[in-house]
């Protein structure tokens, strides 16, 4: 049986690390595109020689370690417990994140019991049989994980993949989702089967849908039909790994075109280092490659916080044909990480969420 705690990182891991980071081999592009076509390649070259020379992981790796875990159902899992009464919420982060997209939410709800699973196949997980699970398989291993620490009603809050493990967990548990907080509304609802009767702010909707998934929806589509190809490079390469981590770090997030104004350098280099530590860059990919059908009926009442920067967001009248909305909040500010870019304003969502219980 795994520890409850995930493992420190043996030293020789990190000196091979290291050694690749040193060894860099910068790859010649055709000049003057800067971020427009992926990576730019002056930044991924500053970022690794940063990470070589001057990030230290176990300054993170100590945060991260004593952080309230525990072990349930086969998950790993954070379980912060809060001096109030009343249900639990769930937290579900995505990809290409892990634990650490709630790191600033935590303390935020220091009053509230807060369960963060580590998603299997993404860092800091246990190990499962396949190495990862599909989102239908992720419910199930969830749901099993809370019954297990004694819960039998619980808000559920998410965004990205842990957005279909909710709705998943929602439409199998019924009697014991109590409430969803949710930040998008999965893609797969208009690009699998899309309602006939869409009205025109909805026909737009999808258009644009469609119209990003063009432009924006390349490495979904490779990681859902070769992600074993893929992995080989991201898994051998830590400069590979950064950067198709980075690109969507930065490309995701309100940040204006640049990516330090929401993380700083090694905030970067520790969600980028945790999925090289734990070798689980191909194994995050399996929810892509595996996607099952979609949930069933969902009748959890539902708040929603939309955040401005986020990939594709949908109006409310579509999300509206899949979710009893009680609370719609349009923030501001704020992109596909909104738990760490507007942890304030998560929290409020979350909180909305949990007084419809």
């Amino acid at each position: 049986m795994p520890d409850a705690i995930p493992e420190a990182v043996p030293a020789p891991v990190l000196q091979d690390l290291r050694a690749r980071l040193r060894a860099y081999r910068r790859v010649a592009l055709p000049p003057g595109f800067g971020w427009e076509r992926g990576v730019d390649g002056d930044f991924l070259a500053e970022l690794v020689a940063h990470w070589a020379d001057h990030y230290d992981w176990r300054v993170h790796e100590e945060r991260i370690r004593a952080l309230p875990w525990t072990l349930a159902g086969g998950l790993r899992l954070i379980h912060q417990r809060g001096a109030a009464r009343g249900v639990p919420v769930v937290l579900l982060h995505g990809w290409p994140d892990s634990v650490l997209r709630f790191e600033k939410v935590l303390p935020l709800l220091a009053d509230l019991n807060v369960v963060v699973p580590a998603l299997p196949g993404f860092p800091f997980a246990a190990p499962v049989a396949r190495g990862g699970m599909s989102a239908a398989a992720m419910a199930e291993t969830v749901a099993a994980a809370l019954a297990e620490l004694g819960y039998d009603r619980y808000v559920v809050s998410a965004g990205d993949v842990g957005c279909d493990v909710a709705e998943v967990l929602a439409a199998a548990y019924p009697a014991r989702v109590a409430a969803l907080h949710l930040t998008d509304v999965s893609q797969y609802r208009f690009l699998v089967d899309p309602p006939a009767d869409l009205s025109p702010v909805e026909q737009a909707y999808v258009r644009s849908g469609h119209r990003w998934q063009r432009q924006e929806g390349g490495y979904m589509r490779e990681q859902a039909t070769k992600p074993h190809t893929l992995a080989v490079g991201l898994g051998d390469s830590p400069a590979g790994l950064a950067a198709w981590l980075l690109e969507k770090l930065r490309t995701w997030t309100d940040c204006g075109g640049d990516v330090t104004t929401v993380f700083t350098r090694d905030d970067l280099l520790t969600w980028i280092t945790a999925y090289w530590v734990t070798g689980s860059i191909g194994t995050s990919f399996t929810p892509y490659a595996e996607a099952g059908p979609g949930p069933g009926p969902i009748v959890a009442p539902t708040a929603f916080t939309i955040f401005p920067k986020d990939l594709v967001n949908a109006p409310r009248e579509f999300a509206a044909r899949f979710f009893d909305i009680r609370s719609w909040v349009e923030e501001r500010r704020g992109g596909h990480f909104g738990a760490w870019e507007c942890p304030e304003q998560y929290v409020a969502g979350v909180r909305a969420a949990a007084s419809l219980v």
